[in-house]
């Protein structure tokens, strides 16, 4: 069952690309939104799709109410192109982990420069 779930959060997160780059004309969203993953519920009721753009906090505040205002629409395109029995209710979030990679690469940096033998 995990391999199948796995298989519709690669198909979902693909699609909503797509729909995001062609279909979705909202200019609360940025150019360059990225889907980074998609974790549905095993059920498929739900699915929580995990977002990331370089911008600031107020833009990512705008970025998330306009993606939840065209939830609707990105999910009926995905049942038009999905053939499955239920397409789940989509929330956004926001993903941090390009962030937080950049911080930990830059910890590491830091500590091998003050570890270096002079």
């Amino acid at each position: 069952m995990a391999h199948r779930i796995e298989r519709v959060n690669n198909l979902i997160r693909r699609e909503i690309s797509e729909l995001l780059q062609r279909q979705v004309k909202d200019p609360r969203l940025g150019d360059f939104i990225t889907v980074t993953e998609v974790s549905a519920s095993p059920d498929l009721r739900y699915a929580k799709i995990f977002i990331s753009c370089i911008s600031s906090e107020e833009k990512k505040q705008e970025m998330l109410s306009g993606l939840a205002a065209a939830s609707g629409f990105l999910r009926n395109e995905l049942a038009r192109r999905l053939k499955l029995r239920r397409i789940p209710e989509l929330s956004f979030q926001w993903d941090d982990s390009i962030k937080q990679g950049t911080h930990l690469l830059e910890l590491i940096e830091q500590v091998n420069t003050n570890n270096t033998p002079d």
